[in-house]
């Protein structure tokens, strides 16, 4: 019995340990479930389910004609960036069938990535719409497929007329998992300017 206390003991977390919850969010096929599994050091759970002939008519294919899944409740991963920090990482669903789950996703959540697609920017919108209504800090990250990066970050944010003139907005591969990790790493960086001004 001892050595399973003492067993316990050598894998339990330190005392200062924190797990931060963030959100993945963005259009249907944007990106959001290649984001969380390129970044997660854990197997993640996918909620992936294949889409079918009864979805066609509420889900546009439209940019991602290859498409053949999409979850249907959340993506979750984790990701340990030191001894005393770890990211719970949460996407959302993209279709506008499955906005009821957003609420309870967001929850307790300190901050979000919005993924935008140059090509269908417009499907973003919904997700910038509802994390300024709610005071969610969030940063855009523009999946550059292919690595194509035809649009600078100025001219998306323009593109997106953000309320917060000061929201980031940055280029990202997110199958590459370095590139993953920037954007995770530049959400805490806003999250910790902003508070360090309300201060």
């Amino acid at each position: 019995m001892a050595s399973v206390h003492s067993d316990r003991a050598a894998h339990a977390a330190p005392a200062d340990f924190t797990a931060l919850k963030l959100l993945i969010a963005g259009g249907f096929g944007v990106g959001k479930t290649t984001l969380v599994e390129s970044v997660s050091e854990i197997r993640p759970l996918l909620t992936e389910e294949p889409l079918t002939e009864a979805s066609r008519p509420v889900d546009s294919l439209e940019g991602v004609a290859t498409k053949s899944t999409t979850p249907v409740a959340m993506d979750f991963g984790r990701i340990t960036l030191r001894d005393t920090l770890a990211l719970y990482l949460f996407g959302t669903p993209g279709q506008d069938r499955f906005w009821f789950v957003w609420d309870e996703l967001a929850t307790g959540c300190l901050g979000a990535v919005v993924l935008a697609d140059t090509r269908r920017l417009a499907d973003c919108f919904p997700a910038i719409d509802y994390f300024e209504s709610r005071g969610i800090p969030f940063i855009v990250a523009v999946n550059c497929f292919d690595g194509i990066r035809t649009h600078s970050q100025g001219a998306v944010a323009r593109a997106l007329d953000l309320t917060a003139a000061d929201t980031p907005v940055m280029l990202c591969d997110v199958r590459d998992r370095e590139s993953g990790k920037e954007v995770l790493i530049s959400l805490l960086e806003h999250v910790l300017a902003l508070e360090s001004t309300t201060d």
